[in-house]
This record gives C-alpha cells, sequence and structure tokens, in this order.
C-alpha cells in the first residue's frame, strides 16, 4: 500500500512540476514571441520565419507537456452526462476501465511510433523546409513522445489512485 501511494505521490510530483514550472515558463517566451512577431510585423513592416514557426512549436509544447498536469488536476475534457451522477466508487470503476481501456492504449500506440519517427528525424538531421526556420525539427518531435509520456504517468498515477478507492473498506466495517 505505502509502494502505491510513493508511486501515486512520484507521478504526481512530476507533471505538478512540469505544469507549473516548465509549461509557465514556456507560455511567458511564448507570449513574448507573439508579441515580438506582432511588432515587427506591423511597426517594422518586417517578420521572421524562425520566429513564426517557433510560435507553432511553443504552442504544441504547452499543449503536450501541459496535458499530463491537466490529467492530474481533472480539467480534461469529461462528458459526465452520467459521471457525475455516479458515486465515488463508480466513479473510481469508470475512471480504471477508462485508463485500461482508452488510455493506455492510445499512449502506446502513441508512443511507439512516435519515438521511431523522432529517431529517423535526428538521424537525418531533420531541418524546417522554409529558409530561415528551425534547424532541429527532431526538438519539436521529441516533444509527442514526451507529452504522451507524461500523459500515461499520470494515467498510471490515475489508475492507483482510482485502485485504492475501489479497495478500500467502508468507514463502518471494521479495518
Amino acid at each position: 500500500m505505502q509502494l502505491i501511494k510513493k508511486v501515486i505521490k512520484i507521478c504526481d510530483a512530476v507533471n505538478e512540476w512540469i505544469g507549473n514550472y516548465l509549461v509557465c515558463a514556456i507560455v511567458f517566451v511564448f507570449v513574448a514571441i507573439i508579441f515580438s512577431n506582432v511588432i515587427l510585423r506591423y511597426v517594422f513592416n518586417t517578420s521572421f520565419v524562425f520566429m513564426a514557426e517557433l510560435e507553432w512549436h511553443l504552442f504544441a509544447m504547452i499543449f503536450l507537456l501541459g496535458a499530463g498536469y491537466t490529467l492530474l488536476h481533472d480539467r480534461h475534457v469529461r462528458v459526465d452526462i452520467f459521471y457525475s451522477t455516479m458515486n465515488r466508487k463508480k466513479k473510481a470503476l469508470v475512471n480504471c476501465i477508462g485508463v485500461l481501456f482508452l488510455l493506455v492504449p492510445s499512449c502506446y500506440l502513441v508512443l511507439t511510433t512516435a519515438v521511431p519517427w523522432v529517431i529517423s528525424a535526428y538521424q537525418i538531421g531533420e531541418v524546417s523546409i522554409d529558409p530561415g526556420g528551425i534547424p532541429a525539427r527532431f526538438a519539436i518531435k521529441a516533444m509527442l513522445p514526451l507529452g504522451y509520456g507524461l500523459i500515461l504517468l499520470q494515467g498510471i498515477s490515475l489508475l492507483l489512485k482510482n485502485i485504492l478507492i475501489l479497495t478500500e473498506k467502508p468507514a463502518n466495517e471494521p479495518r
């Protein structure tokens, strides 16, 4: 039981730190880049391909690296027509089924296809097709398996938390 709680704590801490510090820092840089692009475009009538590409690279990083944090804080999209009316144990069962049959397989599929894709991009030295674009295309591609790895990590935590809920004894039952 203590090992499970320790694993949960580690998984949660990783995504909490990434969400609170890394993603927040990326958002700050993202806003600064957008602001700079607007000033360059409308005040100086110029723009740079590198900065335009950097915008969508940073947006992808925010989205992918923040997904595990979003799952940690239960802020992901959920159609809870039935879920909201369920008791705690039924919600835990739905969460376990969702993690095991939806989250884990989708993360596995993305990870097993994206990792070779990133390795290939790195090996060939893939760069932007636009002149003046970002030179290391593999870096943004690496965010895909990293982001899904964080989602999977948080999914493991969610599964373990819900297993604890399912296995807990009612308050009036002797332990």
